[in-house]
C-alpha cells in the first residue's frame, strides 16, 4: 500500500474517531476535543490574528514572528490578487473574515494529510474560533466560502462538502439567487 492511501486512510480514521469523541461528549469545546490530538495533529493554541488577507488568508503572530497561514479546505472569492479583479463575493466574504478573526485569539491545527506550507510558503491550518468553532466549517455554511480541496483529501472533507451542498440548497451568501451570476 502506497504512503499517500495510508496518510488517508489514517486520516479518515482519525477523522471517524474525533466524530465519534464529539457525538459522545456534547458538552465539550471543540478546543478540549483537539488538544486531545495534539500527538497526531498539531494544535497550537491562543495566537491573535494580526491581519486578515480575505476570506481563506489570514497572518498570525507565532514566536513574534508574522506568519501567513492558509486555511485548509476553503476558498473565498479573490480580492486582493493583483493580476485579478474582485471576484463576486469577495468583500463580503473578507468583511466577514474580518468580523469573525480580527484581533481575535484562535488555535490552529495542521493536518498530516496536508503539507505544512504550500507554494506560497503560508502555513497550511484549520482555524478554531474563540468559542471553539471551526472557521473554515462556519464560512461555507453560511456562504461566504465554498470547499476547497488542493491536492489530497483532507481531515474534514465531508464535513465541508455537506455544509457546502446544504448552503446551496438554501441559496445562503454567494449561492443566493442573482448574486454571483456565473
Amino acid at each position: 500500500m502506497g504512503k499517500k492511501k495510508i496518510r488517508l486512510i489514517s486520516s479518515l480514521i482519525i477523522f471517524i474517531g474525533f466524530v465519534a469523541f464529539q457525538a459522545l461528549q456534547p458538552s465539550s469545546s471543540k478546543k478540549e476535543v483537539l488538544s486531545q490530538y495534539s500527538s497526531v495533529e498539531d494544535v497550537v493554541e491562543d495566537y491573535t490574528v494580526t491581519k486578515v488577507i480575505d476570506g481563506d488568508t489570514i497572518e498570525v503572530s507565532i514566536s513574534g514572528k508574522k506568519e501567513k497561514i492558509r486555511i485548509i479546505g476553503i476558498n473565498t472569492p479573490e480580492t486582493v490578487d493583483p493580476r485579478r479583479l474582485v471576484e463576486c463575493y469577495g468583500r463580503e466574504a473578507s468583511e466577514k473574515a474580518k468580523s469573525l478573526l480580527m484581533g481575535k485569539k484562535v488555535m490552529l491545527q495542521s493536518d498530516s494529510s496536508q503539507s505544512d506550507r504550500d507554494k506560497y510558503s503560508r502555513l497550511l491550518r484549520y482555524v478554531f474560533l474563540p468559542d471553539g468553532k471551526d472557521y473554515g466549517l462556519t464560512m461555507i455554511k453560511e456562504g461566504y466560502a465554498y470547499e476547497y480541496t488542493y491536492d489530497t483529501p483532507y481531515l474534514f472533507q465531508e464535513e465541508y462538502k455537506g455544509a457546502q451542498r446544504k448552503a446551496e440548497e438554501m441559496k445562503l451568501g454567494l449561492w443566493g439567487d442573482g448574486i454571483c451570476p456565473n
